[in-house]
């Protein structure tokens, strides 16, 4: 039997997705779009490729008793129900940026084909007739283009769309009236998009709040001479109420890329000559396939490592800056060290983050923080999508703060936690110099400035002569080099604290011999290995 994890391709994918997973997983490939097929196949993999025609639902989640990555190749995640997975900690990620160029060129030729009946007149032609007059079309150049929706496709279309000499107006309540003007985009009601558009584009997400939301209302406010173009979502757009507007003459012309319920190969709107119809290319080049199948095999590799897998949809965090990311692996050393310190999952955990950093979105470190409390705790894989199911279950409350003053480093990331006794447990740490040297600053109320290692040893003891070359000495019987040390203290004394980095793993026995000879009150092995 293959030791290497399971990933199910259940879709055709370019064979530069096999060539991106690498020779680290075993490939299986199966029918995704036969149910009877897919539930037995799911149910040993680690993770699944699909495309639009599996279904990864509730059922088949729970069939999956393996299963940690779902992996879309392409934008849209109709056909996977994120709550169940989120619910079983099994990642989903899919490849967002993957085909936004080839939609948003897909748009643009509907757009070009509506105002010029092309489809049409290729059709008749190719039939042996010689139709100019009825075939007449209408210009681009100075007409206005309603685009729906100002997300990333919207952009580009409405970009693509203004080189054609075209007036760009656009509805969008999440996007601020200074962003759009930048682009040169005037924002407006829908209801204003409706009346002044003479060509209009939808751009948004499929949710209850889109669904039908060009529909008979809408289409009772728009011009008779508009035409209009649905290359995102099915649904969006009213089907029933667009043909009855086609038929009436209250609208002029439509061309539609998705439907309600796909595959769709019979609808009144086909009948219609003054409708456009193709079936769901929007992501359908080899370029956009190619680049939607290597970046989800990527996130996969990712994900089954337990590393951050920036396209993931059901994690928090979103992009990552690039002055975050060096934090993370930080981050995550700074919680299995306070793991290791604490001996026990704390009540509470805070993850602070201070310095000039904080201008950018640090949620994913309080993730990176999480994954590494966890990952010496629980026997499973610890990811950035169940660690806070991990945390949840343990009724660890966890809180993320945030400051842009740092007085002694640039930054700085600390784990807090209070532990049921009460008593409270910190580890600071920071990146030093332009290699991001990781370097643990504070234990507790002790400042160090020690590189971090992947063993080390933390002591707390009575402050007095003598015990370090007593540690020293029982260290080097043991056989074990040390590598750093760094001994820290609030008052002559008082309680002193030393952090050793160490050449290889302190076993327990020699911990103990080392605590009952000083008198540790705390004596801890750190293992980042």
């Amino acid at each position: 039997m293959s030791s290497k994890p399971v990933v199910l391709i259940a879709e055709e994918l370019s064979p530069a997705t096999v060539d991106a997973l690498g020779p680290d997983f075993e490939i299986r490939h199966c029918n995704g779009a036969d149910r009877a097929e897919l539930l037995p196949a799911i149910a040993d993999v680690d993770a699944i490729l699909i495309r639009s025609a599996t279904k990864v639902d509730a059922e088949a989640i729970a069939a999956a008793r393996k299963l940690r990555v779902v992996a879309r190749a392409g934008v849209g995640l109709d056909n996977v129900d994120v709550s169940a997975a989120t619910k079983a900690g099994v990642m989903v990620v899919n490849a967002p940026t993957s085909n936004i160029v080839t939609a948003a060129e897909l748009a643009c030729g509907l757009l070009v084909a509506t105002a010029r009946n092309i489809p049409q007149a290729n059709t008749a032609l190719k039939n042996g007739e010689w139709k100019r007059s009825k075939y007449t079309g209408v210009e681009l150049s100075e007409k206005t283009l309603g685009v729906v929706g100002l997300g990333r496709i919207g952009v580009l279309v409405a970009q693509r769309m203004s080189a054609f000499g075209m007036k760009i107006v656009a509805y969008d309540p999440y996007v601020q009236p200074a962003r759009a003007a930048q682009m040169g985009v005037k924002l407006l009601s829908l209801d204003e998009l409706l009346e002044v558009a003479d060509f209009i584009t939808v751009h948004l997400p499929k949710t209850p709040e889109t669904l039908g939301l060009i529909g008979d209302e809408a289409l009772h406010k728009v011009k008779p001479s508009v035409r209009i173009v649905n290359a995102a979502r099915g649904g969006i757009v009213d089907e029933a109420a667009l043909y009855s507007a086609l038929k009436e003459g209250r609208v002029a012309g439509a061309g539609l890329d998705v439907y309600a319920k796909e595959p769709c190969t019979d609808s009144p709107l086909f009948e219609l000559d003054q409708v456009v119809c193709t079936p769901h290319l929007g992501a359908s080049t080899d370029e956009a396939q190619e680049k939607a199948g290597i970046a989800v095999a990527r996130s996969v590799r990712l994900a089954l490592a337990g590393e951050l897998v920036p396209d993931a949809v059901n994690v928090q965090g979103g992009v990552i800056a690039e002055d975050v990311k060096p934090g993370l692996p930080l981050a995550e050393k700074l919680g299995r060290i306070f793991t290791a310190l604490a001996g026990e999952v704390a009540a509470r955990l805070d993850v602070e983050v201070y310095g000039e950093i904080t201008q950018h979105d640090v949620k994913v470190l309080e993730l990176s923080a999480l994954k590494g409390v966890f990952e010496d705790v629980v026997d499973e894989t610890v990811s950035y999508v169940n660690a806070p199911l991990f945390a949840q279950e343990r009724g660890v409350e966890v809180r993320l703060t945030t400051s842009s003053e740092s007085p002694d480093h640039r930054n700085m990331v600390t784990v807090r936690g209070t532990l049921s006794s009460g008593e409270e447990v910190a580890v600071s740490g920071t990146l030093a110099g332009p290699k991001h040297l990781q370097k643990i600053v504070a234990v507790g109320d002790y400042d160090v400035d020690l590189a971090l290692a992947d063993h080390m040893v933390v002591l707390r003891y009575e402050d007095r002569p003598g015990v370090v070359g007593t540690v020293g000495r029982i260290l080097g019987e043991a056989g074990l080099n040390i590598a750093g040390m760094q001994v820290s203290r609030t008052e002559e004394g008082g309680e002193a604290l030393v952090v050793l980095t160490v050449d290889d793993t302190v076993p327990a026995a020699v911990i103990a011999e080392i605590a009952a000879e000083i008198g540790a009150t705390s004596a801890r092995s750190v293992n980042l290995v």
